[in-house]
């Protein structure tokens, strides 16, 4: 549900790219790290990740540096998010915490250890359905609906 510093920088740095698509001019990736506090290092690494899934792209030499692939429409949070903070993979197998003890009779064993099955059953149940709230909520919302968003939070002082 948390997502890493590496997932907020690269939403950060796609937003971006997004805010300034309609310029031609690549955007290069120290006026990124400066203006977000970001270490260049960090950001590269991350601009790297997303130009190898086809999301930037990146322009050499003195005028250089990076650009939307596609307009910010056609990209969401969820694009960024599944190649920086891929999804654990599930596995049919689960463990489920043991209800033994050793000086219970064996039918309460068997009735602790139904009860604890059910009760894990129902918990991932809700984590699932919490996670599958969280994919949708991120695949609806792309770069433009950001940029669009951030538009009208430009204050005066």
């Amino acid at each position: 549900m948390l997502f890493s510093a590496k997932a907020e920088y690269a939403c950060v740095a796609m937003l971006e790219l997004a805010a300034r698509h309609a310029d031609p001019r690549p955007v290069r990736l120290g006026d990124v790290a400066d203006k977000h506090g970001i270490s260049d290092r960090f950001l590269v690494q991350i601009l790297l990740d997303l130009k190898r899934a086809g999301l930037v792209e990146s322009t050499r030499g003195a005028a250089g540096g990076y650009t939307l692939a596609r307009r910010p429409e056609e990209i969401s949070l969820y694009d960024i998010l599944r190649i920086i903070d891929p999804p654990e993979r599930r596995t049919g197998k689960s463990a489920v915490p043991s209800a033994r003890r050793k000086d219970a009779p064996a039918p309460a064993r068997k009735k602790a250890e139904l009860q604890l099955t059910i009760f894990v059953r129902n918990v991932r149940s809700v984590w699932d359905r919490v996670v599958e709230a969280q994919e949708g909520v991120l695949k609806n919302t792309t770069l433009a609906d950001l940029v669009a968003q951030s538009e009208g939070l430009q204050y005066m002082i």
